[in-house]
Formats: C-alpha cells, structure tokens, sequence
C-alpha cells in the first residue's frame, strides 16, 4: 500500500474546486485564470479596484514571462513540499516504525499537519492567486477532452493550475489529519494473537508467538494454507471466523493485541489463567473510526462547492475518473461469465465446495506449492534486518533488467525501514529526499510475508523515484492517480520469487488467473467501501451502531449478488473485513483498477522480447508522469482502461 500522504501534497493531485460562493468581485475579463481568481477572492483579500490592480500587476504578458514565473513557483513549491514531508515523516516515525512503545505524546505529535496553513499562507500572500491567475484550472472532463493535443509543458501548466482551487482553513485541514491519525493508529496494533486461539476443543493449532495484523497478515495467513501444510483447511475457517467476528464486532475487545487471554472464536469464549471469564465485545469502534473521518469531511464539503462531497474528490479529483465509471467497470467484470468458469476450475482443484475465503485463493500462483515455512527459512537467512534487504535491492533490480547503474541510483534513492503495521510506501517528494520502504521485521528476521509485503512497496518505491527524479517538469511528477502506482508494485509483487532466484516469472495462464482472482476478490471489497460512503451521506445523522448495522447489510447484499452464486454461504459479511475503510475511505478502489492496468501493462511488456527491454519500457511509461489515467494508459498500451482484454485472456485460458 502507498500510504497517502498530508493534504498539501494532495493539492498537486486533487482538483477540488473552482468556485467560491462569498466572492466580491467580478471578471471584468473572459479569461479562465481572471475568472478562477475573482471566483477564489474574498473580501478580506481587497476591492474591487485592489483586484483589477493585482490582475494588472501579475498577469503574465508574454509566453516568457510565464514560463519563467512557471519555473519559480515550481521551485518554491518543491522546497515547501520537501521539507513539509520532512518534518511529517520525522513526527510519524515513533507511531509507523517498530522503534519501542509509543506513547500519548507521539500520537498527538504525528498528528501534527505540518501543511495545514499553507493554503491560507498562500492566499494572504497572494502566491495562490498569482498561480491561478497564470495557470488556470481545467475540470477532469477539459483534460480528458483537450489533453491529446497538449504538449509536455501544456500539461505541465495544467497540473499547476490544479494546486490551489480550494481555500480550506487550516484548522479544518488539522482536524481532518488528526482523526486520521487516530484512525491508523488503531489498524496499525490491531493485533491477533493466534497463539491464543483455541478451537472448540481447546486445541491450539497455530504457533505461540504467532501475532497478525487484521487484516493484511490475517488474510495472507489465510492464503498460505492453500499450501500442503498442517491443519490447513481447520486454520482457514478459524481465521474467517475471527474476520467475521470483527467485522460484526462481536469480537471481545481485550483480546486484541493482547496475549493475556485465550478465545475460541467459534462460540466466542474467554479464558484467562485457564479460567472462563466474560468479555466485553468491541461494539462499535471500527464503525466510530469510520463515522470520525465522515464528519471530518462534512466539514471539508462547506469549503468544496465545486466538489461538495469526499466522493466526489476520491473519484473524479484524485482518481480522476468517476465514481459512476468505475462501479459500471467493477459490476462489467463481476458479473462475467469467466468469474462463473474460473470458480469451477477452483472448486475442482480444491476438490470440495467453494467456501466465502476461497476468495483469497492462492493456487495459482507458483509459490503455493513451495511450503511458507521453507520461503520464510529463506528471507530470514537474506534479510536478518532492513539494511540487509536495501543492500540487495540493486541485485534485485538487475534481476528485472535495470541497468547497473539505473539500479543502483534507484536503490541509492531508497530508505529500508521497519513497520509497527503492515507496511508501506512513503514517497519522495522532492529531488533531495529517498522514497521510504516500511515492511514489518520479526526478531528472526524478515519472514515471507513481510518479504512480499516488502517487494511491493519496493515497486512503489522505484515508481516514485522514477517519476520525479527523471521527470520533465515538476508538477508532473507521480502518476496519475493510486491505482497507477499499485499496477507498478504489482509488477514487482508478481515477481517476488524471481527475485529470490526460482526463474524467471512470466505472464503464463496461471499468472493471468491469479491477478484475475484477485481483481474478482477486490472489487467486491471496493464496492463494499464506495456504497458506505454513498450511504453515509445519505444519512449524515446516523450513530456508529447504526453505521455498523448498515455496513453490515451491504456487504451481505454485494456478496449475494456477485459471489454467492459461485462461493456459496450466503449473507457472509466478509468484504467488510479491509482495514482501509477505517483510515483511508475510498482508498480500495485504486488497488482493482491497478490490477486492470496492470494486466494491461503485463501484456504490453510481455512484447519487449527481454529483460533490458521490459526495465527500459517500464521506466518510458513511469516518467510519463501525472496525465489523466486515460491519457496516461493511452501513451503507455495504445488503448484505454479496461476489463475486456483479461476477460478474453480468461476465455481462452478455460476454453483451451
């Protein structure tokens, strides 16, 4: 996962606004930039004649002078970004990092918005003016439309014009960071100890010191035993037991992240010292987390008249597609015929019915026939810490194709760290600064799990030094929204054991399988987040229990809809399992639509005939920057975004 970062970096990726209802003035002018400015100035900012006066001053007379005001103000903001993430990362790091127990005070530290008056800064000083007035905003539907016939500077110029479209208080952006620092401090110690589950006969069939993050580690456990391993097919009902219990809530709170008591989450006992004792369920408090980020945001819809609503940003001002584009894309593939075929070709593999966590199939990839234990004996031995994995990271990337020295500086641009939760990737953001790989590193060493974790944030990583270290201009650097940088660390993911020396991974029939499963897995999942949401501002009075009880039906409804029919068990809540509807709303979304780039990038690199090629294509398509993900996968496939091309791979997969 990328981890996202504070809301001034966002300013360069979300076109939130363009209008302001309290403006006193007026366009004396049918220029888009004179117009975005009178409809940004308020009262305090000047008069009428203040704002003809500053039109005056500061409007750009000749193709010159604006690209040199273009270039000054591309340097100020980088130095503003740079040392604002700086200080951002510098606060986090007791609360993201296993560096000893945090306390109060580092909570509220990280809760620090080191950005948040940079927007009224901006606009007392007037430099936020000045930008608009000079590089006008263009609505998502303007760039779609015009962005084929722009140049690398028009686009440039267009990203700049996306920075400064909203004027948010400071005191409300605060806010908004803080419950979100709340929210991921909570996922980040959500803690199961498996050592500590019995079964109904009071057996233990997990390890002692066994303890994983919900949901990450939970469901990659889950994955692991598709392997030939011990009481597998017992250890995966139990872990989709404990999912359930969390995501109704009836888990008993003291046992999270806590290995004082036993539970046997089948009937949902306790025992402590081997005596039964009586614990309070968690109730509500997964559902608040969520319910505290809404009303963040009602508060944040007031100063968003353009985009009044956190669905509205999400989709079409940072994924910069609509919400309605990507549920018809999602809903398309859901209710294929090839989701029907694949589920047959599991259930005869599995030899048994299909059971709701055989969503999480794991049979397709290469790696399930190779016992976890032995994988995690070997990343042990390689990676006894973070710095014996960033020592490597140069090897892995000749691995891939890089060249020696591309793959070295991409390393040399890299910070190996470990997690307190599961991990993530924390980028660069300016041209002095390493992108952060953050994995979770057991005493032992760095086990399987955390070493595919690991690998794709390291896809993250080279994603995020390749886009703005090589790029041309730089309110183009990233990518073009989220799912972009997910398809990259799935790039990397699906290599993980190349890397580890079992050859040279490809994109055969199993592969193609395995990311379509996951797409199947992960929209369902995404569809669960985005009609909360849509719910939610439905009912903008509704409790946490009432959030709860809603989440609930609609999980149940998706599932009866598109995966009953073929896994079976109907009313299973389990695609409210994802952590990420608590600390980052809307963010699931990204990860099936990286998984339909992705494939798309698959197929188009698989053409590059070798190693030294597919590096090289792969970095031609990165350093395309920040376009509109359409015009993005334009320039790097020929074609649009879309589902059509693995479905017929799938086709020919089951047909053959």
């Amino acid at each position: 996962m990328k981890r996202l970062l504070p809301l001034f970096l966002l300013f360069f990726m979300i076109a939130a606004c363009d209008k302001n209802p309290q403006t006193p003035v007026t366009a004396n002018s049918d220029d888009r930039g004179v117009r975005q400015c009178a409809a940004l100035w308020r009262a305090e900012d000047g008069t009428q004649a203040d704002f003809d006066a500053f039109v005056k001053q500061w409007r750009a007379q000749t193709p010159e002078d604006r690209y040199a005001l273009f270039e000054k103000l591309s340097r100020a903001f980088e130095i503003f970004n740079t040392q604002a993430n700086q200080l951002t990362i510098g606060l986090g790091r007791p609360t993201v990092l296993a560096e000893g127990e945090p306390g109060e005070i580092d909570y509220l530290m990280a809760s620090y918005d080191a950005s948040a008056h940079f927007s009224d800064d901006m606009f007392a000083n007037k430099v936020a003016f000045i930008t608009v007035l000079n590089f006008p905003h263009y609505t998502l539907e303007e760039k779609n439309e015009m962005g084929p016939g722009w140049d690398r500077l028009q686009w440039a110029y267009a990203r700049m014009g996306d920075l400064f479209t909203e004027r948010v208080p400071a005191t409300v952006s605060q806010t908004v960071t803080a419950v979100r620092s709340a929210a991921e401090a909570y996922v980040d110690v959500y803690n199961i100890q498996m050592g500590h589950l019995l079964t109904e006969e009071g057996r233990r069939i997990f390890p002692e010191d066994m303890s994983l993050l919900s949901h990450w580690n939970l469901r990659d456990e889950l994955k692991s035993n598709y392997a030939d391993v011990p009481d597998a097919h017992e250890k995966q009902e139990m872990i989709y037991k404990v999912m359930e219990r969390i995501v109704t809530q009836e888990i008993p709170a003291a046992v999270v992240n806590n290995p004082a008591y036993d539970w046997a989450p089948f009937s949902n006992r306790t025992w402590q010292g081997g005596k039964e004792v009586t614990l309070a369920a968690e109730g509500d408090v997964r559902y608040q987390h969520i319910l505290n980020q809404y009303h963040t945001y009602q508060e944040l819809d007031r100063w968003c008249p353009a985009m009044p609503t956190a669905i509205t940003r999400n989709f079409e001002g940072s994924i910069e597609m609509t919400d309605q584009e990507v549920e018809d894309l999602f809903i398309r593939f859901l209710t294929s015929e090839q989701v029907r075929q694949v589920g047959a070709l599991i259930r005869q593999r599995l030899g048994r019915d299909l059971r709701p966590y055989d969503i999480w199939y794991d049979g397709f990839k290469s790696r399930s026939a190779i016992p976890e234990d032995k994988l995690t004996a070997e990343t042990r031995k390689r990676y006894p810490d973070a710095e014996a994995f960033h020592r490597d990271m140069p090897r892995q990337l000749r691995n891939l194709g890089f060249a020696v020295d591309e793959a070295q500086f991409l390393a040399d641009h890299i910070v190996v760290e470990g997690a307190r939760g599961s991990g993530h990737a924390w980028e660069c953001v300016g041209r002095t600064e390493p992108a952060r790989l953050r994995t979770r590193i057991g005493a032992g060493g760095m086990d399987y799990k955390g070493y595919n974790i690991a690998v794709h944030e390291f896809g993250h990583n080279v994603e995020q030094v390749t886009d703005l270290y090589h790029i041309d201009y730089y309110p183009l650097a990233g990518v073009p929204n989220t799912a972009a940088t997910e398809a990259m660390a799935f790039l990397f993911q699906v290599r993980d054991l190349q890397l580890l020396g079992y050859g040279k991974q490809q994109m055969d029939a199993n592969a193609t399988l395995d990311i379509f499963w996951n797409m199947y897995e992960i929209m369902g999942v995404s569809l669960v987040d985005m009609y909360t949401w849509r719910w939610l501002y439905a009912h903008p009075s509704a409790t946490a229990i009432q959030l709860r009880d809603a989440v609930l039906e609609i999980a149940r409804d998706v599932w009866n809809r598109y995966y009953e029919p073929v896994l079976g068990t109907p009313d299973s809540p389990l695609l409210a399992i994802y952590s990420h509807m608590l600390d980052y709303p809307m963010y699931l979304p990204n990860y099936p639509i990286g998984h339909i780039i992705h494939y798309q990038l698959e197929e188009h690199l698989a053409k590059c005939g070798s190693d030294a090629a597919f590096a090289t294509e792969l970095q031609r398509i990165y350093k395309q920057g920040r376009l509109t993900p359409q015009a993005w996968m334009q320039g790097a496939t020929g074609s649009s975004i879309s589902v059509d091309p693995i479905l017929a791979a799938v086709s020919r997969i089951v047909g053959e």
